[in-house]
């Protein structure tokens, strides 16, 4: 099965799990990381809002906390293919391969494939802080 079919299949089942009580909104997560793992996220809300935590730093933190650091490709599935907020931007772009794809698809099948370079253009990055 082709990659961007395994991480449509799991970010939507990602989706499925999400707690989210108070938006309703689900999101779920897949990223493929450099050397073809994946990892999957779901949204998980907060009564303080501060405390929720979206679908992709979800997945992103799971893949650093195995040590994974460069992510390939990240697919977030919404109802309505909705984009990665500004703060999951800035998290991939801590971890992004220099290449990475983002894809963002909805219910219906539509989906929306960009390079993170197009999706994030000027990002901060560690290389400006560590030259």
């Amino acid at each position: 099965m082709e990659i961007k079919k395994v991480l449509r299949e799991k970010a939507k089942d990602a989706a499925s799990k999400a707690y989210s009580p108070y938006s309703k909104a689900k999101v779920g997560s897949a990223i493929e990381m450099s050397d073809g793992s994946i990892y999957t996220g779901c949204n998980i809300e907060n009564a303080s809002y501060g405390g929720t935590i979206c679908a992709e730093r979800v997945a992103i933190l799971k893949a650093v906390s195995d040590q994974k650091m460069k992510i390939a490709k990240v697919y977030v599935y919404t109802k309505d293919g909705w984009p990665p907020c500004g703060l999951c931007r800035q998290v991939m772009s801590e971890f992004a391969a220099k290449d990475m794809i983002v894809i963002m698809g909805d219910e219906n099948g539509k989906e929306v494939t960009m390079k993170f370079s197009e999706l994030l253009p000027l990002s901060f990055t560690p290389d400006h802080l560590i030259g």
